[in-house]
């Protein structure tokens, strides 16, 4: 008979319903042979004497006949009735029964339905897990697809990034032109026996551009790109993040050439056992040291690259940054002034601009700003100029932006008194004053004494010439002279001081500091570092200040030539202004009649007043 057509009907089959059958008919005929008797006929039986034996439950009563009923039924079964109930009813002759009462409703309801609720709940909460990504679940495959890796591919058309996107750090963008030509043409480069890198680490602070490049690598070279966040490994349940970075780097050399980026790689590849007490069983231990097994294992010629972005270099592990791993470091810094005017031509592609813009001297008013705050420049200046219904964002719009970012939200209604207004004028002026006298320091731009952010009552804002990487002795007094500009005109024109110059205090006394215990411009220490350096560019406030390695003697000297320097400061902010007296006092009525006053108002001021009538 051939297997796979239907066998029909056989002998077994008909042995079943045979078997069957028959037990039907007993328990037909069994129940037949019990069937319920009526209470008030089973009384009548017992006072009859007819009952033989019974067995009395709590609401049954059963047992046999001695003579069979009329339908030959030799046993009974029969629902109990209350005692005092049943005599009066007898006593009148009717009929009765009891009923059971059926609780099986209620026990499905009872036992069957809070376990569906409960079961309905939980279905419902993992959905959503596995909808939203949460604790691992994401993907879509729930609790099969925790050990996946949440790395976001995109294709070669899928970046829309390239090279000619980012701008300012040429230097990152030539090292890395490297990687896209291995990657287009690894025979062209390897011809000399030269292999491509198997990681670069881009370091540098936050908004220089670095995810960028990572982005305009991938869209250069036309490969998958595999980005994925550092924090994105390490979950709560334990060996989650070392399957993750086995199944990443799996998926990449599935699809080679590929590129990996993982950002704010310090989430990762923190330095084992120095910061922390996880031991070596820590879940962020065990899943860096799978990385470090993946950098190890994988084959460069299989056309896998590694990048990787931190601004916290000085945390990592040392054996993820030795040579085999990231082979290259890459710094990504903040741009300088040309390299603020090429992310600017970048970003205002994009804005209508009036013919009064131009893009050197926004450049100039933006030392330190990284790419992230200069597009986020550009579009504060947008929206100001939309807020204003002009038709286009004018060099005016880019000013205001400016003060917006750096000293905060202008706060007119917050009222000063007239003495206050008085003392910010003066305050305000001597900065502006101290900084048009000295040679050599930044021109003022512009001054206000329009309260902004949280503490600032007034602002001074001065935009230096060109970009300096290097400062002086004579420049550093000279920038604690404008800084002490302030509270040498409360002091001369009002004869008293306030806490307005607090800020300035404490930039001044920062400043006196490092000359004195990091440059070693001290004649009486000599040339000697009595505190350790922070870092060049990531100036992370939060590292563990290092134990004080000098003598009290040399404490107590310390601070005595610090004060010497800021008195110093505060002596020649006082004699430039002194000279100045009359500008002093006719600039700060201006600033209360004005409140604002620009650089081409302090140029008319100037010769409103010549320096031979300030000095008089």
């Amino acid at each position: 008979m051939d297997r796979n057509q239907n066998p029909g009907w056989n002998v077994w089959h008909i042995a079943a319903v045979l078997l069957l059958t028959m037990v039907a008919h007993d328990i037909w005929q069994s129940f037949r042979a019990v069937e319920p008797m009526p209470y008030s006929e089973f009384m009548q039986q017992l006072e009859a004497g007819n009952v033989a034996d019974m067995q009395v439950s709590a609401d049954r009563i059963q047992g046999s006949l001695k003579r069979p009923l009329q339908d030959g039924r030799t046993r009974f079964v029969t629902v109990r009735v209350d005692p005092q109930l049943a005599g009066a009813l007898a006593e009148h002759g009717a009929s009765f029964r009891g009923v059971i009462e059926s609780t099986l409703l209620r026990d499905l309801l009872g036992w069957i339905l809070p376990v569906l609720v409960f079961f309905g709940i939980w279905m419902f909460a993992l959905r959503k897990i596995a909808e939203k990504g949460i604790g691992g679940f994401g993907g879509g495959g729930g609790l099969m697809s925790i050990g996946k890796s949440r790395a976001k591919v995109y294709v070669e058309t899928g970046v829309g990034v390239t090279f000619d996107d980012v701008a300012g750090v040429d230097e990152a963008k030539e090292e890395l032109r490297e990687v896209v030509g291995f990657l287009k043409n690894p025979g062209e480069y390897g011809r000399l026996g030269a292999r491509i890198p198997k990681g670069i680490l881009l370091v540098g602070p936050p908004g220089t551009g670095k995810t960028l490049l990572a982005r305009a690598v991938a869209g250069e070279a036309g490969v998958p790109f595999f980005s994925i966040n550092g924090s994105e490994f390490v979950e709560m349940f334990v060996g989650v993040g070392a399957a993750r970075v086995r199944d990443l780097f799996e998926q990449a050399r599935q699809k080679a050439p590929a590129i990996i980026f993982i950002d704010e790689i310090d989430a990762l590849g923190r330095a084992r056992g120095a910061f922390g007490f996880g031991g070596g069983h820590d879940e962020k231990e065990q899943t860096l040291n799978q990385l470090l097994a993946e950098l190890d294992g994988f084959d460069p010629k299989s056309g896998v690259v590694l990048l990787a972005a931190t601004n916290r270099p000085e945390i990592l592990d040392p054996a993820l940054l030795r040579a085999g791993r990231f082979d290259r470091q890459v710094l990504v810094d903040r741009p300088d002034r040309k390299g603020r005017v090429q992310i600017l031509g970048v970003h205002l592609r994009k804005v209508k601009l009036a013919p009064d813009v131009d893009p050197e001297q926004v450049a100039a008013l933006t030392p330190g700003f990284t790419g992230a705050d200069i597009a986020n420049l550009v579009n504060e200046a947008a929206l100001l100029a939309t807020r204003n219904g002009r038709e286009a964002v004018a060099l005016a719009d880019f000013t205001g932006a400016i003060e917006r970012i750096v000293a905060g939200l202008e706060k007119r209604n917050r009222l000063l008194n007239p003495l206050e207004r008085r003392i910010v004028a003066h305050h305000e002026m001597g900065h502006a004053l101290v900084a048009m006298a000295l040679p050599g320091a930044d021109v003022v731009h512009k001054i206000s004494i329009i309260p902004r952010g949280i503490g600032s009552l007034g602002y001074t804002i001065q935009r230096p010439t060109e970009d300096r990487f290097l400062m002086t002795r004579k420049e550093l007094e000279r920038k604690m002279a404008v800084l002490l500009g302030g509270r040498a005109a409360e002091q001369l024109a009002l004869g008293e001081i306030s806490t307005g110059a607090s800020d300035d205090l404490a930039k001044v006394t920062d400043i006196a500091r490092s000359m004195v215990m990091q440059y070693g411009m001290d004649e009486t220490l000599g040339n000697l570092v009595y505190e350790a350096p922070r870092s060049a560019f990531l100036g992370a406030p939060d590292q563990v200040a290092e134990p004080r390695r000098h003598s009290e003697e040399s404490a107590r000297r310390i601070d005595e030539a610090v004060r010497r320097l800021v008195a110093d400061a505060f002596a020649q902010s006082l004699a430039v202004l002194s000279r100045q007296r009359a500008r002093l006092e006719r600039g700060a009525e201006l600033l209360l009649e004005r409140e604002t006053l620009e650089q081409k108002d302090l140029q008319a001021l100037c010769a409103e007043i010549p320096a031979q009538e300030t000095e008089r």
